[in-house]
């Protein structure tokens, strides 16, 4: 079995693959840099006992971080908890894109992950949108091009942003608005929010669509916040829970 594991700024996933490629099981833990090797060793033990899994059948590991402060302590515990290092998406290993970026380096982990994902299930051009503590936008081209993308506020850091620095707002959580215009502040903050960002990511997805004039452009999305959002764009979204996990296993395979 596989354990895959992708560390973001708030939530740290965590997965675990069958030997047929079958997802057994995804948990959420909250990304904490200040654990040491041990508590993640901890929680990683307590999960295999929640979902009833014997971690000691584990026979290989992908790790996927946007948290560089977090990647030694959880190669460590991973090094401990399984007894052998594990792989690490970055510099070094075969992803199958061809990253034209200035800076090649500079693209994260997660946007790979989601990049490579996509290409198995889809024919490109295809634009990912991963839905977190900030929004990605990727662009993939013919030739598995990954051509650069977008990076936007997430929708929570947006809701952060409102109720802190407006002294009447209030902290608000993300559900879907009951209509376009809000009888409340907080009606209007929900609304303002959703049907902002649907809006500005249609913006977005239009304007990468006339780069890529007389072709189908596939557009799949991703990440906490997606499946709120995206019920509001006007453009057609394949909303995939579990595509980074996916291009996570991917990547394992194409590296052994």
């Amino acid at each position: 079995m596989l354990l895959a594991i992708d560390v973001g700024n708030s939530t740290t996933s965590v997965g675990l693959f069958g030997p047929d490629g079958e997802l057994r099981f995804l948990a959420s833990l909250d990304t904490d840099s200040r654990k040491t090797a041990d508590q993640i060793s901890i929680d990683l033990m307590n999960l295999f006992t929640l979902y009833h899994f014997d971690y000691r059948q584990v026979t290989g590991a992908i790790l996927c971080s946007v948290v560089p402060p977090l990647n030694f302590m959880m190669q460590k515990a991973l090094t401990r908890l399984l007894g052998r290092p594990p792989m690490v998406v970055g510099p070094g290993v075969r992803t199958g894109l061809n990253i034209r970026l200035t800076v090649q380096s500079q693209v994260g982990a997660d946007i790979v992950a989601n990049a490579v994902a996509a290409l198995e299930k889809f024919q490109p051009p295809i634009v990912t949108v991963d839905m977190g503590t900030a929004t990605t936008v990727g662009v993939i081209s013919e030739g598995r091009n990954y051509e650069g993308g977008l990076l936007l506020p997430g929708v929570g850091v947006s809701l952060e942003a409102l109720s802190s620095r407006a002294a009447q707002l209030p902290a608000i959580s993300l559900q879907h608005p009951k209509a376009l215009i809000g009888k409340t502040t907080e009606e209007c903050m929900r609304s303002g929010i959703v049907y902002g960002t649907a809006g500005m990511l249609d913006g977005i997805i239009d304007r990468i669509r006339e780069q890529f004039p007389g072709k189908f452009v596939t557009v799949v999305a991703t990440g906490g916040n997606a499946p709120v959002i995206v019920k509001y764009c006007r453009n057609q979204i394949v909303y995939d829970k579990y595509l980074l996990m996916h291009g996570l296993w991917t990547i394992y395979r194409k590296n052994q």
